[in-house]
């Protein structure tokens, strides 16, 4: 068993109006379309764990690998992790 921990990167995306919203995307997924956004920071983060869980499900699936880098991008652990973002 693994544990794939994906760097993602979030920036400030406003709309012309003024508005605030944010894009988010996951450099190591991108390739297999792992970008979203949100109105909020917490909307598009929560977007994008998601997109990223859905990605690795099928993988998976299909049999394929799961990208193991570059490795500022992802980092695996053969050991149980418990990670907290505050």
């Amino acid at each position: 068993m693994k544990t794939f921990v994906f760097k993602v990167v979030l920036e400030e995306d406003p709309f012309e109006d003024g508005r605030m919203a944010y894009h988010t995307y996951c450099p190591a997924l991108e390739d297999y379309g792992a970008a979203t956004w949100g109105f909020t920071r917490e909307e598009a983060l929560k977007k994008i764990r998601e997109v990223v869980k859905m990605i690795i499900e099928e993988l998976i699936e299909d049999g394929k690998t799961i990208p193991e880098s570059p490795m500022n991008d992802v980092q695996i652990f053969t050991e149980q992790k418990v990670m907290v973002t505050v």
